[in-house]
């Protein structure tokens, strides 16, 4: 049984082509249709379609008037903030390629993303953690100009005041400068145009955009070593988020409100939330972060529809004493992905919420989305669903790509649609191991091992790489292996995820040490842990007398894994 041959289930029919447009066009669009209409609902404050676009159209004129130019990159190192909108709209609308920077990331990490992207301005936030990160990546790498938000000028008038009076330490000091200064306020940096515009309702000339052009570029692993910069174009992210739309079939999307906790920067946030609201009409009630009893106050009090979220969310508000005292009524489906829904987590949900939770399946390098299980009717616990409209799946043979997998056995995903990523950023010679050639079409080879039921359905049933999962967040092995083999006591290092029931897989490092060092275990992973992302903080440093290698002297990640697992 065939993919396209088995019944399918989503309300769109799965040869759907789909309209290829720029994303600052998607925006307008909608802007035109409903100017008044809510977009973000942020703590509060509802900011309109009209809002956000005329923010974004002045930013887009300070980035020209700074002198930035078509295809010039603007990075995004921001939480879930009104801001964030403005500002990946505004770029792209100025010609520029965003890119993406979670809010986790270390100095060094930040500092190499910068320069491997080539960033000439990076937006964030008053916030002293992530300033104070900002700043030192500022001084010491070839990042121009910083861009600094204001939070309380984002919140309604009541709470931004209690912010600057009740809880100043949690307002970085920022040393803005003048003009032609490298640190600038993000409404000094709009300069008079935002208010040119509202005041006058004028629409000034900017770069032309096309579907073609370059939009997002979205750091990944790819399938080994070092992240790297998934080039993903305006077509792709447009048509993504109409791919997910196409899914929906409750009536009119403009009457949706999403839940936004996912992060934005992600790439699962940005399809399935942001420019997914955007291409309908719908709106998002936003948080900061995922904070469990935020969330549920912020579902029950907007009235949330949909919320698009990974397993460790679910588990939380499981977890959470008020999911009993909230009112989930509005909610018609919870989409889960970025990681494997462990099976006791989602029945107990759909059991204790009554609210349908379906999983999903995608990655950076589709722009978000390929697959879900449909919202309504038939779907399957325990798989990835069926492909959204306008995508094609083949399976490899595991050892040897360049071929099919037998009939009916697993092999590697490979995926092609109007979705899939133009490639990796100053890696052309990635392509080789990255795409297949077949029948004229152009695949994604994913890393990942499935297999197709009688019915369509997709399953994951294994990983060829070696990323972990965790909590929705990817981690390289490779890059807590260079941070931990720079202590002067760690000899050899390989990192591995383990399972773990909260966020499904956590790292941990398993190290050798040079003769004569006395470090213990406890003391390694504190040091590691103080220089590497939240996210890739290891549970344990485990101290052995070898690792395991391959018959040619290689250290052997797959041998440890199979040997301690």
């Amino acid at each position: 049984m065939t993919v396209s041959s088995a019944p399918y289930h989503h309300p769109t029919p799965l040869d759907t082509v789909f309209e290829a447009m720029s994303l600052p066009a998607m925006l307008e669009r909608s802007t035109r249709e409903t100017p008044d209409a809510p977009f973000l609902h942020f703590l509060g404050r509802t900011y309109s379609y009209r809002q956000i676009f005329e923010q974004a159209n002045a930013f887009a004129l300070g980035l020209v008037e700074m002198g930035i130019k078509k295809g010039d990159r603007v990075g995004l190192f921001l939480p879930n903030v009104p801001i964030y909108a403005a500002a990946y709209y505004g770029a792209m609308m100025a010609g520029a390629v965003v890119v993406n920077f979670s809010p986790l990331y270390s100095v060094e990490e930040l500092s190499w993303q910068v320069g491997d992207s080539g960033t000439r301005v990076l937006v964030t936030l008053d916030v002293p953690e992530l300033y104070k990160t900002a700043i030192k990546v500022l001084d010491g790498s070839a990042l121009e100009t910083l861009v600094v938000g204001s939070l309380a000028e984002m919140l309604p008038w009541y709470k931004g005041a209690a912010l600057k009076l009740l809880k100043r330490s949690q307002i970085a000091d920022v040393a803005y400068g003048g003009e032609g200064q490298p640190i600038r306020r993000w409404t000094d940096m709009q300069g008079d145009w935002y208010y040119t515009l509202w005041l006058e309702g004028r629409v000034f000339p900017l770069p032309k955009v096309s579907p073609e052009d370059l939009a997002l570029l979205q750091y990944t692993g790819g399938t080994t070593g070092r992240p790297k910069g998934a080039m993903l174009g305006h077509d792709q992210l447009s048509i993504n988020a109409q791919q997910v739309a196409a899914i929906n079939p409750f009536g009119n999307v403009r009457d949706e409100v999403f839940m936004g906790a996912l992060p934005f920067f992600h790439v699962f946030a940005n399809t399935a939330l942001l420019n997914h609201a955007c291409v309908t009409g719908a709106s998002i009630a936003m948080v900061p972060r995922f904070e469990t009893k935020q969330v549920l106050e912020t579902i029950q009090k907007y009235r949330c529809t949909g919320f698009p979220g990974v397993p460790t969310m679910f588990q939380a508000m499981l977890d959470h004493p008020d999911l009993f005292k909230t009112d989930l009524s509005s909610l018609k489906v919870c989409i889960s992905g970025g990681a494997p829904m462990p099976g006791p987590v989602h029945v107990r949900f759909e059991e204790v919420t009554g609210v349908r939770l379906v999983e999903g399946y995608g990655l950076t390098e589709s722009s978000g989305v390929v697959s879900a299980n449909p919202y309504d009717g038939t779907r399957k616990r325990g798989t990835i669903g069926q492909l959204v409209p306008g995508t094609e799946v083949i399976l490899l043979d595991k050892e040897h790509p360049e071929s099919l997998a037998p009939e009916g056995e697993p092999g590697e995903l490979a995926v092609c649609g109007p979705q899939v990523m133009r490639g990796y950023w100053n890696h052309p010679e990635s392509d080789a191991d990255t795409f297949v050639e077949r029948d004229g079409k152009r695949y994604l080879r994913t890393g990942d091992v499935a297999r197709v039921d009688a019915d369509g359905f997709l399953e994951i049933v294994d990983r060829i790489k070696d990323m972990i999962a965790v909590g929705g967040f990817k981690v390289f092995p490779s890059v807590v292996e260079d941070v931990i083999l720079e202590h002067p006591a760690v000899k050899e290092a390989l990192v591995i995820g383990v399972p773990e029931e909260y966020r499904g897989e956590v790292p941990r490092a398993y190290v050798t040490l040079k003769d004569g060092a006395g470090a213990t275990a406890e003391e390694l992973a504190g040091w590691l842990n103080a220089k590497i992302g939240k996210h890739e903080r290891v549970d344990a440093v485990v101290i052995r007398a070898d690792l395991p290698r391959t018959i040619i002297g290689k250290l052997d990640r797959k041998a440890l894994r199979a040997e301690v697992l």
